[in-house]
This record gives structure tokens, C-alpha cells and sequence, in this order.
């Protein structure tokens, strides 16, 4: 196929990688000067929509850069050229509605770095595309980096082949305790209240029992919220039959709002964690943010974070099933 061609031009930037043959992220400018405003883009993306989706699936994230694309409702534009569903966000960070099917990422203190995820990965519906629009570039840091999952997978059963096939086995079970209203000033600060959309507690039960997790009633009005079993890693159909490291281990085990054990309640061992830890970090791609960048990350197949930032900055973000 050959029409994207005339559509898109093919570019790097820095900090992308080379992942078993492919560029990741693939990198979009407009074919011509007179070609980057929002009406070409959407354009564009509607007729080349199932070349775009493919090449998503084959490089695990897509940079466009260098559109005229300015704000929430041009973003928004953007994300519905696809006609993809939305998906609620489910989840311990604070976000605030902006447009439509927009909203703020994470407004956690810019000075924590936010960890590697998958986004949604403890809830039976996870979006498949997590698309971030950078309004406000940061001026220092504040980068959005990914990992190839599958990557982290080969390495830790590489170097932990028994608790690897242990933690496959036995399954995995998280803890969160999340306190009653939203707190802006921790990054993991969403109320129970906010994130299931009620303040009757029974109803936030049925909520919760239908994405798959428990609850147990703080004193203090807050919430325990238990998960589990979970898998630990995750094949998906269009993959190459990668086994993804699906999990959030790394970033809930022994933290003093949650936890990662084995589903029985075994210990998962500290020195699997913190290698863990290291080989994510090693595997990681980074990239700085320019005004108007929109990046798509297949959600099934990238673990992404954010880098500690200097004000202002502003990404905002939609999901997608």
C-alpha cells in the first residue's frame, strides 16, 4: 500500500530505538510545508485509518509530529478520525475532564517520576491505545517514556526462569488503599469517591466487583482495594506471539500505598523485583516533548511512565478500546 506515502513523510527523533528490526516509535511529519494543518491530518488519518492501525501493531508506538494541532478539541478531532470506542479511565491517579473524550494525564507533583505501566493493567478492560497530546512542552524533563514489554519478559525469564514460572503458576495479587476525596498532591492520590464515580459505598462495591476487585473499609473512610488473581504475563493476537510483561510488580510491591505478592500470599523475592526494576529501565525509550507532538502507544504492548518535570507542562490524553 503505498497511498501513505503522499500523506506522511517517515522521520526519527531523538531518542528512538531499533527493536528487533522495527523503529520504535515510528515517526509521522506532514509529506509537505502546506500539508501539517488539522484538516489534512484528520483527512489523512481517515483515508490511511487500517495502514496507521497496522503500523501501530508493527512499531508499538507513532509520533506525529510537526501538525498544527493546537488544543483539547483539535486533539480530540485527531482521536476520533479513528472511531475507536472510548474507555473510562479506572485508576489511582488524579485527572481532570477536559474535552469530550480528553483529559489531563496524571496531575500527580511534577517532580515524581510516575512508573513504568501498562495503563489499566489490573482491570479486565484495558484500553488498547493510550494517545498523548503535548499542549504545554515541558522546559526541562518531563519526558514520556516507553518500554517494549516483551522485551522485559525474555530478560527476566532469561535470568529468573523458577520465579518467573512460580509467579505464572501461582498468579498475582496487588493491594491499593486509596483515601475517600481526591488528594492533588500525591501522584496515586484519587479518591475511591472520584474513581468509581459514586459516593455511596455500596454502589462503589458493585462498581468495583465488576472490574474485577475487592474491597475492604478503612476507618478512616478510605478504601483497601484487592486484586487478584492476575497474570503475570500476556500473549495477544497480532503480536508475533510475544509474551508481554503484562504486570505491575515493579511498581506496587512494597510502596507504602500498595503491594505485589503471589496469589497465595507468598513473598514475590526483592532482588527479582529490583533486577526487574533495572532491566525496564535499561529497555526504556525516551523522547523530549515538542509543542503539538501526538503520540499513540499500543497499550498491549508498551510499558510507559513519566519523567520528573519542570513547570509548566501539559499532556493530555485519551484512551481507547
Amino acid at each position: 500500500m503505498e497511498v501513505w506515502k503522499k500523506d506522511f513523510k517517515v522521520g526519527e527523533c531523538k531518542g528512538q530505538k531499533t527493536v528487533d528490526g522495527e523503529q520504535i516509535p515510528l515517526v509521522l511529519h506532514p509529506p509537505q510545508a502546506d500539508r501539517g494543518d488539522l484538516g489534512s491530518l484528520v483527512a489523512a488519518l481517515k483515508a490511511d485509518k487500517e495502514w496507521f492501525e497496522e503500523m501501530l501493531i508493527k512499531n508499538s508506538a507513532i509520533l506525529l509530529r510537526g501538525f498544527d494541532v493546537r488544543n483539547a478539541e483539535d486533539f480530540n478531532e485527531v482521536v476520533e478520525a479513528f472511531g475507536r470506542d472510548d474507555i473510562r479511565y479506572v485508576g489511582p491517579a488524579p485527572r481532570t475532564h477536559v474535552h469530550k473524550r480528553v483529559w489531563t494525564a496524571n496531575e500527580g507533583p511534577l517532580s515524581e517520576f510516575i512508573y513504568y505501566h501498562h495503563e489499566m493493567v489490573l482491570i479486565k478492560e484495558c484500553p488498547n491505545q493510550v494517545i498523548l497530546f503535548c499542549e504545554v512542552p515541558p522546559p526541562e524533563g518531563g519526558q514520556t517514556p516507553f518500554v517494549p514489554s516483551f522485551r522485559v519478559a525474555e530478560r527476566m525469564i532469561e535470568e529468573f526462569p523458577e520465579n518467573v514460572k512460580e509467579m505464572e503458576e501461582k498468579g498475582l495479587r496487588y493491594t491499593f488503599t486509596a483515601l475517600s476525596k481526591d488528594d492533588t498532591s500525591s501522584m496515586r492520590g484519587r479518591g475511591w469517591e472520584d474513581a468509581f464515580g459514586t459516593s455511596d459505598r455500596i454502589e462503589a462495591e458493585k462498581r468495583a466487583k465488576a472490574l474485577g476487585m475487592d474491597m475492604e473499609w478503612l476507618p478512616n473512610g478510605g478504601v483497601k482495594t484487592v486484586l487478584g488473581p492476575r497474570p503475570l504475563t500476556r500473549v495477544f493476537p497480532g503480536r508475533r506471539g510475544r509474551r508481554m510483561w503484562f504486570n505491575t510488580v515493579v511498581g506496587m510491591h512494597g510502596k507504602e500505598l500498595s503491594s505485589a505478592t503471589m496469589a497465595d500470599g507468598s513473598e514475590i523475592p526483592a532482588d527479582v523485583v529490583k533486577r526487574c526494576e533495572e532491566i525496564i529501565e535499561e529497555e526504556s525509550i525516551q523522547f523530549k516533548w515538542e509543542k503539538g507532538d501526538i503520540l499513540f502507544l499500543d497499550n498491549l504492548a508498551l510499558l510507559h511512565g513519566r519523567r520528573p518535570s519542570l513547570p509548566p507542562r501539559r499532556v493530555l490524553v485519551a484512551t481507547c478500546k
